[in-house]
């Protein structure tokens, strides 16, 4: 079973930046996983923001193409995602997803308030 806990998440001023974290446990073979990061604004649905394969490729949603950054470290189990140049349309509780065997799991996410 794998558990994911997410961190990071703080109230932000427009243009700021924030670093969320997602550690992995129960598992002794992130390496291997593909990860990703989702969100989901008050009202709105989860959406996709980013993802990394284990061979360390990344795609990003249009929406945070240019601003955000998703890496990993296997060493740690971790993966992260750097946010620049925050807008409060980012404002949304961010959570880390990965699959394994066709079951979907989910950290409990961690909130992200970009306002002045």
């Amino acid at each position: 079973q794998v558990q994911l806990v997410e961190s990071g998440g703080d109230l932000v001023q427009p243009g700021g930046s924030l670093r969320l974290s997602c550690a992995a446990s129960g598992t002794n073979i992130f390496s291997m996983y593909n990860m990703g990061w989702y969100r989901q604004a008050p009202g709105k649905e989860r959406e996709w923001v980013a993802d990394i394969t284990r061979d360390g490729n990344a795609n990003y949603a249009d929406s945070v193409k240019g601003r955000f950054t998703i890496s990993r470290d296997n060493s740690k189990n971790t993966v992260h995602l750097q946010m620049n140049s925050l807008k409060p349309e980012d404002t949304a509780v961010y959570y880390c997803n990965t699959v394994r065997l066709a079951v979907n799991y989910w950290g409990k996410g961690t909130l992200v308030t970009v306002s002045s």
